[in-house]
């Protein structure tokens, strides 16, 4: 970071006391961060990082201060809003991944959101009503690792969870056949995971209240989102809070909320059909 720090500095023209007096840090403070001895706060870094005009992470990420492309690229996206963030991510997709065709996208219909909105229960029906195989990603995950998925976050750890998740998605896109997907809840937690997921499949958010999706869950038998945490619905309300941002970015939403299993079935199938229909149009 030290060393990071110093080549932006560089690259600017500034002094250590320029940059000092900029950042309202002692000039020996820096010092001590740039030899790699000093323990700077966070504060401290947005400081440092606001007045090299570059983001906090990038003082620790070399290849930022290192490739000038990279700055550049930084500078053409930053105060962007999400619309032409969301252009420029779906061209570099298409630039350096291989982006399914929209034909082939629209075979497989994944379903994200968090556990109890109705993933399982409803894409089963749907894949019946479509005639396609129906697929929930934690059994193919199980079928990979040959352990649960308790078993594999205690004897492997989250780390490996991703892992086996991302392999488990290549394994049924590879397969190249319809169906309907069933994700787990954090596999927005994985970026990449998440990207390749998005350019695959045609997505749908299933949501429901926070009341709901607990009382699913529950309903169902499951008591672990109970066990040993009093707080239990705070912590889902935050978990949601987190992802809604990334599971906003499927190609539609439904609101199970308040709703039979009948009319969400009915709901979806309809909410898909005009999407679908609207994308043809589109390429057409």
């Amino acid at each position: 970071m030290g060393e990071t720090v110093r080549t932006l500095r560089a690259r600017r023209g500034m002094t250590r006391r320029m940059l000092a007096a900029e950042a309202g840090v002692s000039e020996r403070h820096l010092a001590n961060v740039e030899s790699g001895i000093g323990n700077a706060s966070i504060l401290v870094l947005r400081q440092i990082a606001q007045a090299l005009d570059c983001p906090l992470t990038g003082l620790i990420d070399s290849r930022s201060a290192a490739s000038p492309e990279a700055a550049l690229l930084h500078d053409l996206l930053r105060d962007r809003d999400e619309g032409d963030l969301h252009r420029a991510r779906i061209a570099l997709a298409r630039l350096f991944g291989e982006p399914a065709s929209a034909a082939a996208r629209r075979t497989r219909i994944a379903l994200i959101g968090l556990r109890g909105a109705g993933k399982s229960t409803l894409g089963k029906k749907l894949a019946g009503h479509l005639g396609v195989p129906f697929i929930e990603l934690n059994r193919e995950i199980q079928r990979i690792a040959g352990c649960s998925v308790t078993e594999i976050h205690a004897l492997y750890g989250l780390a490996a969870y991703r892992r086996y998740e991302r392999r488990a998605l290549d394994d049924t896109i590879q397969r190249g056949q319809p169906a309907v997907i069933a994700t787990p809840g954090g596999i927005v937690s994985d970026i990449a995971t998440f990207n390749r997921l998005l350019d695959q499949c045609f997505t749908v958010w299933l949501r429901a209240s926070p009341d709901e999706h607990m009382s699913r869950v529950l309903a169902q038998g499951d008591y672990r989102p109970m066990a040993g945490n009093a707080e239990a619905m705070d912590d889902l309300r935050r978990i949601l809070a987190g992802r809604t941002a990334f599971y906003a970015k499927a190609d539609i939403e439904f609101d199970t909320s308040g709703i039979s299993v009948e009319e969400s079935l009915a709901g979806l199938r309809a909410a898909i059909a005009e999407a679908m229909q609207r994308s043809e149009s589109m390429v057409d």
